[in-house]
Protein backbone atom coordinates (compact mmCIF):
# COMPACT_ATOMS: atom_id res chain seq x y z
CA UNK A 1 0.00 0.00 0.00
CA UNK A 2 1.80 3.11 -1.24
CA UNK A 3 2.03 6.00 1.18
CA UNK A 4 4.45 8.34 2.89
CA UNK A 5 6.35 7.09 5.91
CA UNK A 6 6.84 9.80 8.53
CA UNK A 7 9.70 9.22 10.98
CA UNK A 8 10.62 11.22 14.08
CA UNK A 9 14.33 11.75 13.40
CA UNK A 10 15.13 13.76 16.52
CA UNK A 11 13.49 15.66 19.36
CA UNK A 12 14.43 18.68 21.45
CA UNK A 13 12.78 19.42 24.75
CA UNK A 14 9.38 17.93 25.49
CA UNK A 15 7.88 15.90 22.62
CA UNK A 16 4.94 13.47 22.37
CA UNK A 17 6.97 10.55 20.96
CA UNK A 18 10.62 9.51 20.90
CA UNK A 19 13.07 9.44 17.95
CA UNK A 20 12.47 6.46 15.68
CA UNK A 21 8.66 6.57 16.00
CA UNK A 22 6.90 6.18 12.65
CA UNK A 23 3.53 6.38 10.95
CA UNK A 24 2.48 5.57 7.40
CA UNK A 25 0.13 8.03 5.71
CA UNK A 26 -1.93 6.99 2.68
CA UNK A 27 -4.51 8.95 0.70
CA UNK A 28 -7.35 7.74 2.92
CA UNK A 29 -5.80 6.37 6.11
CA UNK A 30 -2.88 6.10 8.51
CA UNK A 31 -1.00 3.33 10.31
CA UNK A 32 0.87 4.07 13.52
CA UNK A 33 1.13 7.41 15.30
CA UNK A 34 3.78 10.03 16.02
CA UNK A 35 1.87 11.42 18.97
CA UNK A 36 -1.45 12.76 17.79
CA UNK A 37 -2.65 16.34 18.06
CA UNK A 38 -1.74 19.20 15.76
CA UNK A 39 1.74 17.79 15.07
CA UNK A 40 0.32 14.59 13.62
CA UNK A 41 -2.40 16.47 11.73
CA UNK A 42 0.16 18.74 10.06
CA UNK A 43 2.43 15.77 9.29
CA UNK A 44 -0.50 13.94 7.65
CA UNK A 45 -1.31 17.02 5.56
CA UNK A 46 2.32 17.35 4.42
CA UNK A 47 2.50 13.64 3.57
CA UNK A 48 -0.64 13.88 1.43
CA UNK A 49 0.72 16.95 -0.33
CA UNK A 50 3.76 14.82 -1.22
CA UNK A 51 1.53 12.06 -2.59
CA UNK A 52 -0.32 14.65 -4.68
CA UNK A 53 2.72 16.46 -6.12
CA UNK A 54 4.99 13.42 -6.54
CA UNK A 55 7.83 14.36 -4.19
CA UNK A 56 9.81 11.37 -2.89
CA UNK A 57 11.41 12.74 0.29
CA UNK A 58 11.30 15.77 2.55
CA UNK A 59 12.49 16.83 6.02
CA UNK A 60 10.78 19.33 8.29
CA UNK A 61 11.44 20.71 11.74
CA UNK A 62 8.32 21.55 13.72
CA UNK A 63 8.14 23.57 16.93
CA UNK A 64 5.49 22.32 19.34
CA UNK A 65 4.70 25.70 20.85
CA UNK A 66 2.34 28.44 19.73
CA UNK A 67 2.75 27.62 16.04
CA UNK A 68 0.99 24.28 16.40
CA UNK A 69 -1.03 25.13 19.47
CA UNK A 70 0.56 22.33 21.53
CA UNK A 71 1.86 22.83 25.04
CA UNK A 72 4.79 20.39 24.82
CA UNK A 73 7.21 23.27 24.24
CA UNK A 74 9.82 21.24 22.38
CA UNK A 75 10.54 20.58 18.71
CA UNK A 76 10.76 17.56 16.45
CA UNK A 77 12.48 16.85 13.15
CA UNK A 78 10.42 14.69 10.80
CA UNK A 79 11.57 12.75 7.74
CA UNK A 80 9.01 12.09 4.99
CA UNK A 81 9.63 9.37 2.38
CA UNK A 82 7.44 7.48 -0.07
CA UNK A 83 7.18 3.88 1.17
CA UNK A 84 5.01 0.77 1.17
CA UNK A 85 5.16 -0.01 4.89
CA UNK A 86 6.50 1.00 8.28
CA UNK A 87 9.99 -0.13 9.19
CA UNK A 88 9.90 -2.65 12.00
CA UNK A 89 13.06 -3.36 13.94
CA UNK A 90 13.76 -6.66 15.63
CA UNK A 91 11.99 -6.49 18.96
CA UNK A 92 12.09 -8.99 21.80
CA UNK A 93 10.72 -12.32 20.52
CA UNK A 94 7.22 -13.17 21.77
CA UNK A 95 5.90 -16.63 20.82
CA UNK A 96 2.15 -17.14 21.16
CA UNK A 97 1.10 -20.79 21.16
CA UNK A 98 -2.57 -21.08 20.21
CA UNK A 99 -4.91 -19.13 17.92
CA UNK A 100 -8.11 -19.31 19.95
CA UNK A 101 -9.94 -16.37 21.51
CA UNK A 102 -7.15 -15.47 23.94
CA UNK A 103 -4.44 -15.97 21.34
CA UNK A 104 -6.24 -13.63 18.95
CA UNK A 105 -6.69 -11.02 21.67
CA UNK A 106 -3.00 -11.25 22.58
CA UNK A 107 -1.89 -10.76 18.98
CA UNK A 108 -4.21 -7.77 18.54
CA UNK A 109 -2.64 -6.08 21.57
CA UNK A 110 1.00 -7.17 21.22
CA UNK A 111 1.53 -6.92 17.45
CA UNK A 112 1.49 -3.08 17.30
CA UNK A 113 4.05 -2.73 20.09
CA UNK A 114 7.41 -1.66 18.61
CA UNK A 115 9.55 -3.55 21.11
CA UNK A 116 8.12 -7.02 20.40
CA UNK A 117 8.46 -9.40 17.47
CA UNK A 118 5.49 -11.79 17.47
CA UNK A 119 5.48 -15.39 16.26
CA UNK A 120 2.09 -17.16 16.30
CA UNK A 121 1.83 -20.94 16.30
CA UNK A 122 -1.07 -23.38 15.93
CA UNK A 123 -1.74 -26.79 14.45
CA UNK A 124 -3.73 -25.91 11.31
CA UNK A 125 -4.26 -22.97 8.95
CA UNK A 126 -8.00 -22.83 9.62
CA UNK A 127 -7.37 -22.12 13.30
CA UNK A 128 -5.99 -18.65 12.40
CA UNK A 129 -8.12 -15.65 11.42
CA UNK A 130 -8.27 -14.72 7.74
CA UNK A 131 -6.36 -11.46 8.34
CA UNK A 132 -3.28 -11.29 10.56
CA UNK A 133 -1.55 -8.12 11.72
CA UNK A 134 1.42 -6.99 9.66
CA UNK A 135 4.73 -8.22 11.02
CA UNK A 136 3.33 -11.28 12.80
CA UNK A 137 5.00 -14.54 11.72
CA UNK A 138 2.42 -17.34 11.39
CA UNK A 139 3.71 -20.90 11.87
CA UNK A 140 1.66 -24.04 11.34
CA UNK A 141 2.89 -27.15 13.14
CA UNK A 142 1.08 -30.46 13.53
CA UNK A 143 3.18 -31.05 16.66
CA UNK A 144 3.90 -27.58 18.17
CA UNK A 145 6.33 -28.73 20.92
CA UNK A 146 8.75 -29.83 18.19
CA UNK A 147 9.08 -26.15 17.21
CA UNK A 148 10.22 -25.07 20.67
CA UNK A 149 13.95 -25.75 20.05
CA UNK A 150 13.75 -23.30 17.12
CA UNK A 151 12.54 -20.45 19.35
CA UNK A 152 15.20 -18.00 20.57
CA UNK A 153 16.51 -18.71 24.05
CA UNK A 154 15.42 -15.21 25.14
CA UNK A 155 11.83 -15.55 23.88
CA UNK A 156 8.70 -14.68 25.85
CA UNK A 157 6.32 -17.65 25.56
CA UNK A 158 2.55 -17.55 26.05
CA UNK A 159 1.02 -21.03 26.04
CA UNK A 160 -2.74 -21.23 25.46
CA UNK A 161 -3.60 -24.00 23.01
CA UNK A 162 -6.86 -25.93 22.78
CA UNK A 163 -5.25 -29.00 24.38
CA UNK A 164 -3.96 -29.53 27.93
CA UNK A 165 -1.67 -32.25 26.59
CA UNK A 166 -0.10 -29.84 24.09
CA UNK A 167 0.17 -27.17 26.80
CA UNK A 168 2.01 -29.59 29.09
CA UNK A 169 4.38 -30.69 26.32
CA UNK A 170 5.10 -27.05 25.48
CA UNK A 171 5.88 -26.24 29.12
CA UNK A 172 8.25 -29.22 29.24
CA UNK A 173 9.90 -28.16 25.96
CA UNK A 174 10.22 -24.53 27.11
CA UNK A 175 11.95 -25.57 30.33
CA UNK A 176 14.41 -27.64 28.32
CA UNK A 177 14.99 -24.86 25.77
CA UNK A 178 15.25 -21.88 28.12
CA UNK A 179 13.32 -18.61 27.92
CA UNK A 180 13.05 -15.04 29.12
CA UNK A 181 9.52 -15.51 30.45
CA UNK A 182 6.86 -18.18 30.03
CA UNK A 183 3.15 -17.93 30.80
CA UNK A 184 0.49 -20.64 30.82
CA UNK A 185 -3.23 -19.98 30.71
CA UNK A 186 -5.15 -21.95 33.30
CA UNK A 187 -6.67 -22.28 36.73
CA UNK A 188 -4.96 -23.05 40.03
CA UNK A 189 -6.12 -26.66 39.66
CA UNK A 190 -4.59 -26.96 36.20
CA UNK A 191 -1.31 -25.45 37.40
CA UNK A 192 -1.11 -27.74 40.43
CA UNK A 193 -1.54 -30.73 38.13
CA UNK A 194 1.05 -29.38 35.69
CA UNK A 195 3.58 -28.70 38.45
CA UNK A 196 3.33 -32.32 39.56
CA UNK A 197 3.68 -33.66 36.03
CA UNK A 198 6.61 -31.36 35.18
CA UNK A 199 8.39 -32.48 38.35
CA UNK A 200 7.84 -36.10 37.29
CA UNK A 201 9.49 -35.20 33.96
CA UNK A 202 12.63 -34.22 35.87
CA UNK A 203 12.32 -30.46 36.23
CA UNK A 204 13.41 -28.79 39.47
CA UNK A 205 10.82 -26.85 41.45
CA UNK A 206 12.75 -23.58 41.06
CA UNK A 207 12.66 -23.91 37.27
CA UNK A 208 9.00 -24.88 37.20
CA UNK A 209 8.22 -21.79 39.28
CA UNK A 210 9.51 -19.58 36.45
CA UNK A 211 6.36 -20.39 34.52
CA UNK A 212 3.54 -17.96 35.33
CA UNK A 213 0.05 -19.38 35.67
CA UNK A 214 -2.38 -17.73 35.25
CA UNK A 215 -1.12 -15.18 32.73
CA UNK A 216 -1.90 -11.48 32.76
CA UNK A 217 -3.44 -9.72 35.75
CA UNK A 218 -6.21 -11.77 37.41
CA UNK A 219 -7.59 -8.55 38.89
CA UNK A 220 -8.61 -7.40 35.40
CA UNK A 221 -10.91 -10.38 34.87
CA UNK A 222 -11.04 -13.33 32.48
CA UNK A 223 -12.21 -11.65 29.28
CA UNK A 224 -9.69 -12.44 26.49
CA UNK A 225 -8.97 -8.76 25.87
CA UNK A 226 -8.50 -8.13 29.60
CA UNK A 227 -6.04 -11.02 29.76
CA UNK A 228 -4.19 -9.56 26.78
CA UNK A 229 -3.97 -6.12 28.39
CA UNK A 230 -2.51 -7.65 31.56
CA UNK A 231 0.04 -9.66 29.58
CA UNK A 232 1.06 -6.63 27.52
CA UNK A 233 1.56 -4.55 30.68
CA UNK A 234 3.85 -7.19 32.20
CA UNK A 235 5.91 -7.53 29.02
CA UNK A 236 6.28 -3.76 28.67
CA UNK A 237 7.44 -3.51 32.28
CA UNK A 238 9.91 -6.33 31.62
CA UNK A 239 11.34 -4.49 28.61
CA UNK A 240 11.55 -1.16 30.45
CA UNK A 241 13.31 -2.85 33.35
CA UNK A 242 15.91 -4.35 31.01
CA UNK A 243 16.45 -1.01 29.27
CA UNK A 244 16.89 0.89 32.53
CA UNK A 245 19.23 -1.81 33.88
CA UNK A 246 21.38 -1.44 30.78
CA UNK A 247 21.80 2.32 31.07
CA UNK A 248 25.06 3.59 32.62
CA UNK A 249 24.77 5.02 36.12
CA UNK A 250 26.10 8.56 36.35
CA UNK A 251 27.27 9.81 39.72
CA UNK A 252 27.78 13.31 40.88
Amino acid sequence: MRGVRVTVVSTRGSAPREAGTQMLVTVDGIEGTIGGGALEWEAMAEARRMLADGRGTDTRQMALGPGLGQCCGGAVTLRFEVAEALERGEGAPAWIWGAGHVGRALVSVLAPLPDLSVTWVDTAAERFPAAIAQGVAKLIAADPPRLMPHAPGNAHHLILTYSHDIDLALCDAALRRGFATCGLIGSETKWARFRSRLAALGHADAEISRIDCPIGDPGLGKHPQAIAVGVAARLLKEQLHKESAGRPVRQG
